[in-house]
């Protein structure tokens, strides 16, 4: 029997690769840059299975026009905004995701730019680099504590509680949250955090918001002019979640005019173009998309693609399916 025939559209972790490689028959994109929607709709004619990433667009025409031969779209990521879930329902293809293995480090990362904002460290860091730095002194580069603020999470699922977490008992940080659902009295005990019914009432309390929502037609632009000019005037803006989620042209009008405090990104709607508007500031900490972005948790969310496509190919339900 023919082993299953499964593309990965981007490079992987090589331990990822070799389980896969010697288990079915891989196509592994060598350039190693997105593809485009012709080549989607090639692969969904010319693989069983496709791995795609966050750069693979799924729409509805992708899915239309090239789903004749793929069973399974084993996602490397737990976001599936760029999948087009009720497309592939229709063409009877299923949909898995990595969750569990990419929440720590993520919420690592949401933490690390709280930290980098608020005391000014990309600023710092760039002085240096360029030789400006006029030596220490009482009043240089004076930032904000971290310690004892209050962080609002907007999206409380795995990342974003382990993200409160983090804050509450390392920072001793008040938390608020405001998700689709009211988290169990548990996880709020464990967490420490304290539900708001709205939006609007948490970004008027909070010190910091950290977006920790999914994307999707439901959530593009929650963070508009007006909801950015319901924040504190010292408060910090924080995405590791997904671009969409901000209307950055708001958010660089309200950063500019001092509106807010600052924001840390490591998202961005239209990626990798980053708005000029953005990296002009210097009150912003821009990254390139390194949430789960460590050898551990990208290996570990390739192993959690691979159990999926075994389960399935074995005639077994994945564990992660999302469509």
């Amino acid at each position: 029997m023919p082993q299953p025939t499964i593309l990965l559209t981007r490079r992987w972790p090589a331990q990822v690769e070799s389980y896969l490689a010697a288990r079915y028959e891989i196509t592994l994109n060598e350039r190693d840059m997105p593809l485009d929607p012709q080549a989607l709709q090639d692969a969904l004619r010319s693989f069983d299975a496709v791995c795609p990433t966050v750069t693979d667009q799924f729409t509805v025409q992708v899915l239309q026009a090239g789903a004749t031969r793929c069973r399974i779209l084993g996602n490397y990521g737990v976001g599936v905004s760029h999948i087009d879930l009720a497309a592939c329902r229709e063409a009877g293809i299923v949909v898995t995701n990595t969750p569990d293995v990419l929440t720590e480090s993520t919420a690592d990362l949401a933490v690390l730019l709280m930290l980098m904002v608020a005391r000014r460290a990309g600023e710092g860091e760039r002085q240096v680099r360029a030789g400006a730095w006029p030596g220490w002194s009482p009043t240089h580069h004076l930032a904000a504590d971290v310690s004892g603020k209050t962080l609002g999470v907007l999206g409380f699922g795995r990342i974003g509680q382990a993200t409160a977490r983090k804050a509450q008992r390392g920072f001793c940080m008040r938390i608020l949250y405001h998700s689709r659902r009211r988290v169990s009295p548990a996880v709020e005990a464990v967490t420490g955090a304290v539900h708001c019914a709205t939006p609007e009432e948490l970004l008027g309390q909070a010190d910091f918001v950290s977006l920790h929502c999914p994307g999707g037609a439901e959530t593009r632009h929650l963070l508009d002019a007006a909801r950015l000019g319901l924040m504190r005037r010292s408060a910090f803006l924080i995405n590791t979640a997904r671009g969409e989620i901000i209307l950055e042209d708001a958010l660089v009008d309200a950063l500019r005019t001092g509106r807010i405090a600052g924001a840390g990104l490591d998202v961005y709607e239209h990626e990798p173009r980053v708005p000029a508007g953005l990296a002009d500031l210097p009150n912003v900490v821009l990254l390139p998309h390194l949430g789960s972005a460590t050898l551990e948790t990208r290996v570990a969310m390739g192993m959690r693609v691979a159990e999926n496509l075994d389960r399935f190919f074995a005639g077994l339900e994945p564990h992660d399916r999302v469509a």
